[in-house]
């Protein structure tokens, strides 16, 4: 039990922590943490997603497990949807409550975490659940906030902007492009995929660094609000992985693996997000505060759960 522990919440905090202490000792200013996201977001992370897609081989059982990953997302978009319909509470609510359940934070700490957790076996598996539930969770999040931001205007022309925006994303890009290339079986020629696969291999520890700068400064309120909408990602997300997992014949570590990329934290993006689109900003930020400093202990309560101690 000690061995997991040390290997997942150690690392993070440690990660986090000297992440926020260069912004409190002056080494990193304000808005320089912009510039650590978008390292992750054009480049590491693309690299990681391009790479790791290439050399998958999709066989039965790796669209299954891409299946399994991306049906509990669908399952809690049709009950909040279905609570819509029938009680009719405000359109602001459902899309904070979407927002609060699909935008996991399943790269920048989802991969660290089930790496930290299954060393060597751990990357891979991370990395082809964070692709395709991303392909779902993105398209989702981006749809729901360029909905909110039209309001009462015409769906059609926010649509419009989305199939825009979701055409130039590069997480998107780097996916498909990946799977394209397995597909018709082309391997990148190793002095190209070495240097991907050693700048992908920066997401995890510049990801967790970043979760601490991004931290730092930020203006927290309605706690008990963000509090209660954190239980989405922390019980009720990976409680429906669990149910629609086992109708999958996945081997224990790959379920286990989809159940806690489901209770990841919400994600690190989501504070920029908010901020663009002016969508419960101060919200927003205590949700992640909560669920970021919390996963360390409730995703090994989950591990706990799964059996792996």
């Amino acid at each position: 039990m000690s061995d997991i522990i040390l290997r997942t919440i150690i690392p993070i905090l440690l990660l986090m922590g000297i992440g926020f202490l260069s912004r409190k000792l002056g080494i990193l200013k304000s808005g320089d943490e912009r510039i650590l996201s978008a390292y992750v977001y054009y480049f590491a992370l693309p690299a990681l997603f391009f790479v790791n897609m290439t050399e998958t081989n999709f066989t039965e059982e790796t669209l299954r497990l891409m299946l399994a990953g991306i049906i509990p997302i669908l399952i809690a978009l049709t009950i909040y949807i279905s609570l819509y319909l029938v009680f009719r509470f405000s359109k602001n609510i459902l899309y904070l409550l979407i927002l609060s359940t699909i935008f996991g934070s399943l790269a920048f700490f989802g991969i660290p975490f089930i790496t930290f957790a299954f060393p060597g076996t751990g990357e891979p598996v991370a990395t082809l659940a964070a692709a395709s539930i991303s392909i779902v969770s993105v398209v989702t999040s981006i749809t729901t906030l360029e909905l909110y931001r039209l309001q009462q205007s015409k769906i059609l022309t926010g649509l419009k902007l989305v199939a825009k925006r979701l055409s130039k994303n590069p997480l998107i890009i780097s996916i498909f492009s990946g799977i394209l290339l397995s597909l018709i079986r082309i391997e990148i020629p190793t002095p190209i995929s070495q240097p991907l696969h050693m700048l992908g291999s920066t997401t995890s520890t510049v990801a967790i660094f970043m979760l601490g700068v991004f931290l730092y400064g930020r203006k927290y309120t309605n706690i008990s609000n963000a509090l209660k909408l954190s239980m989405l990602r922390i019980i009720f997300l990976p409680i429906v992985a669990f149910l629609t997992t086992m109708l999958f014949d996945l081997p224990t570590f790959e379920r286990s693996a989809l159940i806690l990329m489901h209770g990841m934290p919400v994600a690190i993006s989501m504070i920029i997000l908010s901020e663009r689109y002016s969508f419960y900003k101060e919200t927003i930020a205590s949700l992640i505060l909560i669920s970021s400093l919390g996963a360390g202990l409730y995703l090994n309560l989950w591990l706990l759960l799964l059996g792996h101690y």
